[in-house]
């Protein structure tokens, strides 16, 4: 290859990496103008990206090789002036590489001319002939070659990332330092259509530490909560987003799965007390990379570092905030390193939505709070522990023993940060659960959904709000609001089945519960309720099938056995009935067991006066579970009688 080559109005110095235009020198990075250098020495052949990586970056070299090519790709497109929409001389392969692709031309230089000294010593730039004689060497542009959205992998770290001076060099190269990348926009680029819909796919861990995997999950919770707080903007949960770590689908794949117009990924290493977050958004429709950028902050600074990122992607896809939009998404606050530690550890095990998961859940929480007292989304996290463990669905804790904790943690949060989403949402589930302050669990969960139209949580317990008083179309109306946000969830997709059973839409129930199977074959609940509406159709033994499948996988816990003692009552089979009650008053000497479930299996029997004994005696211990008196079809052979109804007034519906 030649030392000097023109292509356009470009020449390039092979020899030095100089770049000009017209004769002027264009100023350009070291690897932009190898990554040139080096396509420029295959014209028309294909770069792999790994081929790049290898010859840019030495084995060993602290750095996050695919975000620092695509970021060394876009300044050396924004220096030619090129597009990656439409290409005059870098064509991206996508997932592949990069081939040049416009024709170049040798320049025959002359030889070099002394400068001569000027006046005072300085001096001159030698004159350049004006035509430098050229000889072709690509006569043709090779035809573009098509291909399938690029699936942009940050690629994990290599283990050297932490040893001896690499990793020095590079934290004091990066400390404070933010780096802004663009697309260059030129006229011939298409216009970049409006972005209404994202997804915040799972970071990737660059730490080489499994241990901290908690950490980056947490990072992108915190990423997902933020962007959720701009109302035109749709933004998919955490849980589906979940759904595609670690996936080999294409970015187009999962956004067509999602219904999104653009996808957010990203990395995130942690060196010692220091964060360094890169991410990039891609418009899926055009595989736009829209933007790319990395920041890096102190470990108790990185609330504001996120909410920086949050507000870089809202600049970019051209979201008009409101004034209180603005101030919500840039309100941050600094916390202590060990309290956000703790904090990000609770958040990890609450998701697992276990009982030992939320025990250990409690208290990382607990000790958020302790090294950091005025962390609002760490006494929020509190409380929706104490809401669930007290709930109907785990119910191994009495309402009246967590409900004081659940609702002093949630004021406490709200003290902290009238504004938290998820602070109104948790007191709207101790009014719900445990108060049973229908208005005012309304207007909390109304106040939630207004400050955050993107937490799916608050549409799921809000619905559930409206089943228990009976407002059916309602409930179903926000139980999608929150499935379209989060459709991946087995939790959402379980909860509108569930809706759809006490809506008494049986086929629909029976349909969608075995949809929520097919993700989860090991989820408890879905056996339960699928075995509740074939009950209510007649068909006992696939009834008594599923409930006998959510007794083994949940362990038989009170609220399986009293569904499957009163479905064995109502096919007839007393002496099993009979037998599960037993099971129920032994298993209530030695842990809480809700009067509701040993009164499910009394009715099963047609025994309804003790049966409304047990639902008096729910009542006065405030038992979560018998909040849907009104809509329960396990209940129907009551409804009529004086005492059932006498309950169902004092409830207050």
């Amino acid at each position: 290859m030649p030392k000097l080559v023109r292509f356009g109005l470009f020449e390039v110095d092979l020899a030095t990496n100089e770049l000009r235009k017209q004769g002027r020198r264009i100023k350009l990075q070291e690897q932009p103008c190898r990554i040139l250098a080096i396509l420029l020495n295959d014209i028309g052949k294909v770069v792999t990206r790994e081929e790049l990586s290898k010859r840019l970056w030495p084995d060993g070299t602290f750095v996050d090789f695919d975000h620092s090519l695509n970021t060394a790709i876009m300044r050396l497109r924004e220096a030619l002036g090129d597009s990656s929409d439409n290409p005059r001389f870098i064509e991206t392969l996508p997932r592949h590489g990069y081939r040049f692709i416009a024709p170049v031309e040798e320049v025959i230089a002359p030889e070099p001319v002394k400068p001569q000294p000027a006046a005072g010593g300085a001096l001159q730039p030698a004159s350049v002939p004006a035509t430098p004689a050229v000889t072709s060497l690509v006569a043709d542009r090779p035809l573009p070659m098509d291909g399938p959205q690029r699936r942009r992998h940050f690629s994990v770290a290599r283990s050297s990332f932490f040893l001896g001076v690499a990793v020095t060099a590079v934290l004091l190269l990066t400390v404070g330092f933010t780096l802004r990348h663009s697309l260059n926009r030129t006229a011939s680029a298409s216009p970049v259509k409006q972005i209404n819909s994202v997804v915040v796919l799972p970071f990737e861990n660059l730490s080489g530490d499994n241990d901290q995997q908690y950490f980056t999950d947490g990072m992108t919770d915190e990423l997902i909560a933020n962007l959720a707080k701009i109302r035109s903007l749709r933004v998919v949960s955490r849980t589906s987003a979940m759904g595609y770590k670690g996936t080999r689908k294409t970015l187009s794949e999962i956004a067509r799965d999602l219904d999104v117009d653009a996808v957010v990924e990203g990395t995130v290493l942690r060196s010692g007390n220091r964060v360094r977050i890169t991410a990039e958004l891609v418009q899926v429709s055009t595989d736009r990379h829209l933007w790319a950028e990395t920041y890096e902050s102190a470990l108790g600074d990185v609330l504001g570092l996120q909410s920086q990122v949050a507000g870089a992607i809202v600049n970019e896809i051209r979201i008009n905030l409101s004034p209180e939009d603005q101030q919500r998404l840039s309100a941050t606050r600094n916390v202590s390193t060990e309290g956000y530690e703790d904090y990000l550890k609770g958040r990890y095990y609450w998701n697992k939505r276990s009982e030992e998961g939320l025990n250990k859940a409690i208290s990382y929480f607990q000790l958020a709070t302790q090294k950091d007292p005025d962390y609002a989304l760490a006494y929020a996290g509190l409380a929706d522990c104490y809401s669930i463990i007290g709930s109907a669905i785990v119910g191994t804790v009495p309402s009246q023993e967590v409900a004081p904790k659940a609702e002093a943690a949630a004021r406490k949060a709200l003290k902290l940060d009238p504004a938290l989403a998820e602070a109104h949402t948790s007191l709207a589930t101790v009014r719900f659960n445990y108060d049973w302050d229908w208005p005012g669990a309304a207007g909390e969960f109304q106040r939630s959904i207004e400050l955050n139209p993107s937490y799916a949580t608050a549409y799921q317990r809000y619905s559930l709000y409206l089943m228990a008083m009976g407002r059916t179309n309602e409930s179903l109306t926000q139980m999608n609001r929150a499935r379209d946000l989060d459709p991946l969830s087995i939790s959402m997709n379980f909860s509108l089945g569930w809706r759809q059973y006490m809506a008494r839409r049986y086929d629909q129930a029976i349909e969608q519960l075995h949809n929520t199977l097919d993700l989860d074959p090991n989820f408890a609940l879905p056996h339960l309720v699928l075995g509740q509406a074939y009950e209510q159709k007649g068909a006992y033994p696939q009834a008594i099938a599923e409930m006998k499948k959510a007794a083994t996988i949940s362990n038989t816990s009170s609220m399986v056995s009293g569904s499957l003692g009163h479905v064995y009552g109502i096919s007839g089979d007393r002496a099993e009935a009979e037998r599960i009650l037993q099971q129920l008053m032994q298993q209530s000497k030695t842990q809480y067991v809700s009067p509701f479930y040993i009164a499910l299996v009394y009715v099963g029997l047609r025994e309804n006066d003790k049966a409304i004994d047990w639902l008096e005696a729910g009542f006065k211990d405030r038992s979560n579970a018998i909040i849907f008196l009104k809509v329960d079809p396990e209940l129907d052979p009551l409804r009529s009688l004086p005492r059932f109804q006498s309950l169902l007034r004092r409830m207050a519906f």
